[in-house]
């Protein structure tokens, strides 16, 4: 009997540890995705295409979806969006709020993060100051231990 109590311990304590090691490792990887979000807000906001080109995986089919449009490619994305949109805009200013990550696969290798989305910015051109809101969807792949955005949708409307 003794040894049977001794036993189910055991096994206790190991699913407890496996358990911790998992909520750790999701932790971890949960930070990791938002920290890349956050880098994204970056360079949006300052037109700098470097952190999509660190944090996007490159690949033929990719697809950027945004308002409608979309941009078929990381260049595509970066060159003809991203780094123009400095000189278009005095300013935009972007928040993601409520930033949900959920982990897919029995690897955990797959995860899509969506999060409420406010836009504000002013075009230099026209003069005019717009107001948005909305929402941002993200695919990630986890590749060599990093996590990398396959894919983007977002949508806003005016803010009222």
């Amino acid at each position: 009997m003794r040894k049977f109590i001794t036993t189910i311990i055991a096994l206790i304590i190991s699913i407890s540890a496996v358990a911790h090691d998992d909520i750790d490792h999701s932790n971890k990887d949960k930070k990791a995705i938002v920290d890349v979000i956050k880098s994204i807000k970056y360079g949006w906001e300052n037109g700098d295409g470097l952190p999509f080109r660190r944090n996007f995986l490159d690949f033929e089919g990719a697809r950027y979806i945004e308002g409608g449009g979309q941009n078929a490619g990381l260049d595509s994305l970066v060159e003809h969006h991203v780094e123009p949109e400095k000189d278009a805009l005095e300013y935009l200013k972007l928040n993601f709020s409520g930033i949900e990550v959920h982990f897919e696969g029995d690897d955990k290798s797959f995860a899509w993060a969506i999060a409420d989305t406010r836009i504000e910015g002013k075009v230099n051109r026209s003069g005019k100051i717009f107001d948005k809101v909305g929402f941002q969807t993200f695919l990630f792949r986890k590749i060599n231990g990093n996590w990398k955005v396959v894919h983007t949708h977002s949508s806003s409307r005016d803010n009222k």
